[in-house]
């Protein structure tokens, strides 16, 4: 799937998206294309980037603007999670981010 179909799906252009954005969501379709990666590879890595973030978080001598900040990072990690999980929970998910995305770009 050519990437500026997709994101035209959202009202979103490729040049709106932050450079990490752009450069995952291309690594990700063209494996997916390429049958490279699959949903069970992304799965694995995302659960361990949420188990690592929630490692991070139990540290008691955190400062408070980091704690804001890595309990994003999990909520964004679990979300992914489901996203990948299930396909209906996917689906809002990614509606739901890509409307994140679109209301940042305004």
């Amino acid at each position: 799937m050519e990437i500026d179909n997709f994101l035209s799906k959202f009202g979103i252009k490729h040049d709106d998206l932050r450079r990490e954005e752009r450069e995952t969501l291309t690594k990700w379709l063209s494996g997916i294309a390429q049958k490279k990666i699959s949903v069970e590879d992304i799965g694995k890595y995302v659960r361990t980037m949420a188990d690592g973030v929630a490692r991070e978080m139990s540290d008691e001598t955190i400062p408070r603007k980091k704690d804001i900040f890595l309990r994003a990072r999990l909520r964004n990690y679990l979300m992914l999670y489901d996203f990948l999980t299930s396909p209906e929970k996917a689906k809002k998910a990614l509606e739901n981010q890509m409307k994140n995305i679109k209301g940042r770009v305004k």
